[in-house]
């Protein structure tokens, strides 16, 4: 198999990227390096079956050459995080619109590419229950369009929405996964993503940051199982017009999370609240529950998050260590 993955040297993609070269398939990735590195797909630039691209999904010429040779599209390239979203909006909007359509354009004319289509937990938004766990149809609940954060979420919406008309317009073989909070090596805390910021942070004995009272439950799934999921999904026929939730029912609040961190890191940071206005923006908005139904994808796959809390934090921290 030919495989195409935007955001090839991002976190979740170069993971991908490395399983297909395992996997024996050949592997295309296209990324601009606005969030990946380099330094991701080092060992995998001197594989013959990987050719890297440095360029945008927006540059039609280029992807339609790259589409033209594959068989599947592996779509995760999208300006990601809280904090990148907040400090580039037209930007973020602009990659995650405009560069989807691109992608489902170009899959479509040149021969019905089958497409996996990266969402994200964000598209359910606001949220107050605890107890409750999102299933892929239930209703979204979203804050003002002045709230930034809220960006991504829409962007990502309409993305879902052009993905499941070309499936029903033109027959398109398209398969929408949202990710719930994966983290693991490689990931970066630049833009707003927890574990790696507190981990770096313990590392250096700085105080460790926890926005807003550390009471906020959130589910982290390690990138190995994420990755799992999306090749399995897309070896299955019966996936094709859905949308499927991935990641850990297990919630962790990010006060127990941080503690969690210093045990592991043997650091001697203390703890330190910080207020979202002061994190982020003023009258920023977060959800302080949010947690997948996995049901869907346990019934087509008998998907399992096989990494817990504690060794996907182990193995993250040996990896900064390193």
């Amino acid at each position: 198999m030919r495989a195409l993955v935007t955001g090839g040297a991002g976190f979740i993609g170069s993971h991908l990227s490395e399983a297909l070269l395992k996997k024996k398939h050949e592997v295309y990735v296209v990324d601009n390096l606005s969030t990946g590195s380099i330094k991701n797909i080092k060992r995998l630039k001197k594989r013959k079956a990987f050719h890297f691209h440095i360029d945008d999904i927006m540059n039609e010429k280029i992807m339609k050459r790259l589409i033209k040779k594959v068989d599947v599209i592996f779509h995760l390239a999208a300006a990601v995080g809280v904090k990148y979203i907040l400090d580039n909006p037209l930007e973020s909007i602009r990659t995650n619109v405009k560069g989807t359509e691109v992608i489902l354009e170009f899959a479509n004319s040149l021969g019905k590419k089958k497409v996996f289509l990266a969402s994200t937990s964000e598209i359910y938004g606001k949220n107050q229950d605890g107890a409750a766990s999102f299933k892929e149809t239930d209703d979204r609940l979203l804050g003002s369009t002045t709230k930034w954060r809220w960006s991504y979420s829409c962007t990502k919406a309409l993305d879902e929405f052009l993905a499941l008309a070309y499936h029903r317009e033109k027959e398109l073989p398209v398969t929408i996964a949202r990710f719930f909070n994966t983290c693991g090596p490689r990931q970066s805390g630049r833009y707003g993503m927890v574990i790696p910021r507190l981990i770096k942070q313990a590392l250096m004995n700085k105080p460790l940051t926890v926005y807003g009272d550390g009471k906020q439950t959130r589910c982290f799934l390690y990138v190995d199982d994420a990755v799992n999921a999306i090749l399995g999904l897309v070896e299955k026929k019966k996936a094709l017009g859905e949308i499927f939730n991935i990641g850990n029912p297990r919630s962790i609040s990010i006060l127990d999370l941080a503690e969690k961190i210093k045990k592991f890191t043997g650091s001697s940071s203390k703890i330190e609240f910080v207020p979202y206005e002061k994190a982020y923006e003023k009258g920023f908005e977060d959800m302080r529950h949010r947690k997948p139904d996995i049901s869907k994808i346990k019934a087509l796959l008998k998907f399992s998050p096989k990494v817990d809390m504690d060794e996907l934090l182990k193995r993250t921290v040996t990896y900064f260590q390193k």
